[in-house]
């Protein structure tokens, strides 16, 4: 395969790496290292592989595994909760797709906020198994040579996986998803705390990632009646916001402006016409992405 069918290969290997761990960043390392190990190659071990985007799957997969492996002790040390990086919609970031590891990745329920924080209550074996059958439809004989399993251990991690993803709820439009988004967003500028906790399931959860570096409650936040006033007392405290409603995850969420810069992104997720999840990401490092925004 020429240097431009291997290149050609990078945007299906970012999506498998996001979706196995979460991170833009480390995704991008990932498939970085599993491209200089091609190079690596003699190019007479190269010219024997038949399948070059397969052989980098395999590589790609298998950094990943190692990547989870030592991410769990990482994830321990993290000020607060760690959620993934939320992405922006790529139509919306004002360039045409480039080498952004956020312009590369096809946006499916296989990313939204939702579905991504399911997987990290896998183990890391679980996880790329899960994932790249039930995701990306790779057969477990392809998936043994990632995780160095017999295929039929390979299915019986990927059925494993499949008991920790919550049954699916009932189906929520595209206009309801928007229209539940779009009503929070004027209920927390008008800061109207009864409106708001009108519009949150009393069970819902709100959980907040700053990493640290920007402020965020520590622990998630649990019920209706304690988000709403959580969110007027944040409007609060930040005067000059700017919300705007953008797709986080391929799915309506709202963004944080202060002038240009995007200072927080918020994920939803709707039941019943109620909002029962919020997660809301802060840390600066993970919103590099939605800095590159124009015109918007």
């Amino acid at each position: 395969m020429s240097a431009g069918g291997i290149a050609g290969e990078r945007g299906q290997l970012i999506n498998v790496a996001y979706r196995l761990l979460g991170s833009l960043a480390e995704s991008e390392d990932a498939v970085q290292e599993a491209y200089a190990r091609w190079y690596a190659l003699p190019r007479s071990r190269r010219d024997e592989i038949v399948s070059p985007g397969a052989w980098l799957t395999t590589v790609t997969g298998r950094i990943c595994l190692d990547v989870l492996g030592s991410a769990r002790a990482r994830r321990e040390r993290y000020v607060g909760a760690w959620l993934p990086d939320p992405l922006p919609d790529p139509v919306g970031r004002g360039h045409d797709r480039g080498s952004d590891p956020a312009d590369q990745m096809v946006l499916d329920e296989s990313v939204t906020m939702a579905f991504l924080v399911v997987l990290e209550a896998m183990t890391p074996a679980e996880r790329v198994s899960f994932v790249l059958h039930d995701v990306f439809r790779y057969p477990f004989a392809e998936i043994a040579g990632v995780l160095d399993r017999t295929p039929a251990a390979c299915k019986q991690l990927a059925a494993s996986a499949r008991r920790r993803v919550p049954a699916a709820p009932a189906p929520v439009t595209a206009d309801a998803r928007t229209d539940a988004v779009r009503r929070v967003k004027e209920a927390w500028e008008n800061k109207d705390i009864a409106a708001l906790v009108a519009l949150l399931d009393p069970a819902a959860v709100m959980t907040a990632d700053g990493g640290g570096l920007v402020g965020a409650a520590p622990r998630p936040i649990e019920g209706g009646a304690r988000i709403a006033p959580y969110m007027v007392a944040i409007a609060d405290r930040a005067p000059g916001l700017e919300l705007l409603e953008r797709a986080v995850n391929g799915v309506p969420g709202l963004v944080a402006r202060r002038g240009v810069v995007v200072v927080t992104v918020a994920s939803f997720d709707v039941a019943e016409g109620r909002v029962s999840r919020i997660w809301v990401v802060r840390n600066p490092e993970k919103l590099r992405p939605w800095a590159v925004r124009r015109g918007r």
